[in-house]
């Protein structure tokens, strides 16, 4: 089949240690400038790119002069706390020339767990994408304690996709792709060249950790593929050698193994906050905002809300009812029920004297929307 990316609009890309890091031996300059110049040339295509990269600790323990990762978990954020500086300003000036700007974005997995500091990430993330900034995403593992033990940048990456909503999601790692056995001590190992996303199979097929320098293996890419896949975003896994292989996939050229998402986007969005079967509250909106939902696809502003019912937070999914009482819709509020009770009826060019501060426009915004 053609590359999941020729259609791709917004693409998620993850590199992992041994690639960023040359082995360990530092921040390899060449290949971070050569990812760097083929995501300016996608960006020119009018595309959107995202960048989740592995290597803090391991350009740390460069740095510091170790040798081996170590196992103490103040010695490991010590190691990040020191290569971060290296890592992201390398891509920063790899990318300044090729006239891109870049940001840097540190996250944990409890960002994109909690709804209201996943509802910040998402906004600063799509604000960043709209300026046609390029986020260098990685985890913040000076802060964090289990993930960086058994984290990965995998799953961050899949976390991210779902995040802004990616159309794919390419993880380069220093495999070629998915094998039926692993390769390094099969050689007649069979390719797989394109799969379903969850497929319990592939996991069966997946072995341990790949490299002594990161802490993920294929297992951990086909966990993240999977998880990507239930919010409809399709995996790549490939060789992040390979020559100008974001381009290529991009051009509609098949390369390394394709995990195609089963569900799509829209409907894996919708059937999560359809599914949501106790909602914190509701707000009831006039039949002007009603028509604007349904005929025009609108976001719900506070200016067409008359009712808000129930005690919700920023994040929670509420329900969007007709003067009537029939549910027209779902969605992600950006504001608290006590928030949406100060601004209902308001324009939203009065939310920030109304509250002290104006988080979104909108109450709900169309992506975080759907009609039921």
């Amino acid at each position: 089949m053609p590359s999941l990316l020729a259609g791709a609009r917004r693409i998620v890309v993850k590199v992992g240690s041994s690639l960023v890091t040359n082995e360990g031996r530092g921040v390899d300059a060449e290949a971070i400038g050569n990812w760097s110049r083929q995501l300016a040339a996608l960006a020119r295509q009018g595309r959107e790119l995202v960048m989740v990269s592995s290597g803090a600790i391991a350009e740390g323990m460069k740095r510091l002069g170790w040798t081996q990762r170590p196992k103490e978990l103040h010695e490991l954020q010590a190691a990040a706390a020191v290569g971060q500086m290296g890592l992201v300003q390398m891509y920063e000036s790899r990318l300044a020339a090729h006239g891109m700007a870049s940001a840097q974005v540190l996250l944990t997995h409890a960002d994109l767990a909690d709804r209201e500091r996943y509802l910040n990430a998402r906004s600063t993330l799509l604000t960043l994408l709209a300026l046609k900034v390029i986020p260098v995403i990685n985890e913040n593992d000076t802060v964090v304690n289990d993930e960086i033990r058994f984290g990965d940048n995998d799953t961050l990456g899949a976390l991210v996709a779902n995040l802004v909503d990616a159309d794919a999601y390419v993880i380069l790692t220093d495999q070629r792709g998915l094998y039926a056995a692993d390769p390094r001590k099969d050689p007649q190992a069979r390719f797989i060249a394109e799969a379903t996303a969850g497929d319990p199979a592939l996991e069966a097929m997946a072995g341990g950790v790949g490299s002594g320098i990161g802490r993920g293996g294929m297992l951990t890419k086909i966990l993240a593929a999977k998880r990507a896949a239930g919010s409809g975003t399709s995996t790549v896994i490939a060789w992040g050698r390979e020559d100008d292989v974001l381009l290529r996939l991009a051009a509609g050229e098949a390369i390394g193994t394709a995990l195609v998402a089963g569900t799509a986007k829209l409907a894996a969005r919708k059937q999560w906050m359809v599914d949501h079967l106790q909602l914190r509250g509701a707000v009831v909106v006039d039949d002007g905002a009603v028509a604007k939902l349904r005929d025009e696809g609108k976001s719900l502003l506070p200016i067409g809300v008359r009712e808000v019912t129930g005690e919700f937070a920023r994040g929670d999914v509420i329900a969007v009812r007709t003067l009537a009482g029939a549910e027209v819709a779902r969605g992600l509020a950006n504001y608290s029920a006590a928030e949406a009770r100060l601004i209902a009826r308001k324009p939203s060019a009065q939310i920030e004297a109304l509250l002290g501060y104006a988080n979104e426009p909108e109450l709900i915004h169309r992506t975080n929307l759907v009609l039921v």
